[in-house]
């Protein structure tokens, strides 16, 4: 359960077991876990997002609004989070998580899903944030971005297949650059550019707009603090709580003000009509020369994101393939440099797969949200419930960090996930039954072959 370029690995082989109760060194400063949040949680689709968020209320301020309780909350989830992995601290994280609480069934459907919705419809989502974006420099026909997308999605296979990886160096890089992207755009729209007619920031009311919806690519944005509170095992338990405040706020501030930048310059209905916003706006400033410049830089943001969620999503199907024989074929190392080559094989031809569905659909970014959002919705609030089954039946399990408030901010997250679930479903395209049936196969897999689940590895010790 991750966002675009972030990942966290399920590690169950034996080694791991003996080591569950050595827990993380605390040396990380405020500061260093501030600086990891917004590098995690900032990512390509704060370049996209913004046209479908418009698209979807009524009003300017009321799509400020609902960034703002984005904003908040990621806060209530992220408190959870640090919560159950300071006291719970694993590389299983999610896995780990609700293999605890709920057992090896609700476990294994995790992982089913991060190999054929979540994992590579982040995979697919991102390919087509390159695609629209690589569309702005250089268009290859009606199809360009699909075209885009597969093409990236190919290559960034290949390149892994051959060992060959950005390293943790060059993803800070490009990380900063593309927050010095986002503080020019920043700049432009609220101090260069001239505002539009408040007239014209008011989209039709009527059919297509929902709240819930707008909710949904909200949260996709900030999507990366449930892997950010991991973290939070590395730092002293009574600074934890600062830093994902700090982050998160942090967050919060860049991604209202780029709205507002974009909603000052744009207007709400032409925010709605653009599929590569940014790239409006720095084009009504600069001309071809901005478009072509903020095209790039969100494009290779997309592909680095792209590149790490291949490499990390591929090392989770491997130990999905090690741990269930069923799915053993994906459980093999070709070689200590190339890595797990079946695995990177089956997420690439899923991914494609994914990809394809742009074919049929308007936006292939938008059809891969509502494949995506109601399963990991699902399992963000089963992993909110965990919260409450492991106090119950865990009690005197050690907790480092508590979240404050309890239980009433577990609650609103518990209480928020479901309702971003529900609008997930209800709101949505056709790619969302997609998605759910595809979990249902793995549930049915798991009905009519109970032995994946008797064979698989238990980690809930």
């Amino acid at each position: 359960m991750s966002r675009p370029g972030t990942n966290t690995e399920i590690v169950l082989n034996e080694k791991e077991n003996q080591s569950l109760s050595i827990k993380p060194a605390r040396v990380l400063r405020t500061v260093d876990v501030v600086a990891l949040i917004v590098g995690i949680v900032i990512g390509a689709g704060i370049f996209r997002a913004p046209s479908l968020v418009a698209g979807n209320v009524d009003t300017g301020w009321m799509m400020l609004s609902v960034w703002l309780v984005g904003g908040f909350v990621s806060l209530a989830g992220a408190l959870c989070y640090a919560e159950l992995s300071t006291a719970f601290p694993n590389t299983g994280g999610d896995y780990y998580f609700l293999m605890r609480a709920f057992g090896k069934r609700i476990a294994f459907l995790f992982a089913w899903a991060r190999m054929s919705v979540i994992q590579t419809g982040s995979i697919a989502l991102l390919a087509f944030i390159f695609g629209d974006y690589a569309t702005e420099i250089y268009k290859i026909g009606p199809r360009s971005s699909v075209v885009y997308a597969g093409f990236a999605v190919v290559v960034l296979t290949l390149i892994n297949l051959r060992g060959i990886n950005m390293g943790t160096g060059a993803q800070k890089i490009l990380t900063l650059f593309e927050v010095l992207g986002l503080l020019v755009l920043i700049f432009v729209g609220l101090f260069i550019l001239s505002p539009v007619p408040e007239t014209v920031q008011v989209t039709d009311s009527g059919s297509g707009n929902s709240l819930g919806l707008a909710m949904v690519f909200v949260l996709l944005t900030f999507g990366g603090w449930n892997e950010a509170a991991y973290i939070s095992a590395e730092m002293k338990s009574k600074k934890i709580a600062m830093a994902l405040i700090f982050g998160i706020l942090l967050i919060t501030t860049i991604y209202v003000l780029v709205n507002l930048a974009f909603l000052r310059s744009l207007g709400l209905t032409g925010m709605a009509g653009s599929s590569a916003i940014a790239s409006d706006l720095m084009g009504n400033a600069f001309g071809k020369t901005g478009v072509v410049l903020i095209s790039i830089l969100v494009g290779v943001a997309a592909l680095t994101s792209a590149n790490a969620t291949i490499f990390t999503g591929a090392r989770s199907n491997y130990a999905l393939g090690r741990d269930f024989p069923v799915f053993g074929f994906m459980g093999k190392w070709k070689s200590k440099s190339e890595g797990p080559v079946n695995a990177f094989i089956i997420q690439g031809a899923i991914a494609m797969v994914l990809v394809s569905f742009g074919l049929f659909s308007r936006s292939g970014f938008e059809t891969m949200i509502d494949y995506t959002a109601p399963v990991f919705w699902f399992f963000l609030l089963m992993v909110g419930l965990s919260l409450f089954v492991l106090r119950k039946r865990e009690p005197n399990a050690a907790r480092p960090f508590k979240v404050p408030f309890y239980p009433i901010l577990p609650l609103v997250f518990c209480l928020s996930s479901t309702y971003l679930l529900y609008s997930s479903i209800a709101y949505t395209g056709w790619g969302a039954f997609v998605g759910i049936s595809v979990l249902l196969a793995g549930a049915l897999l798991v009905l009519f072959k109970p032995s994946i689940i008797q064979s698989g590895a238990d980690n809930s010790g």
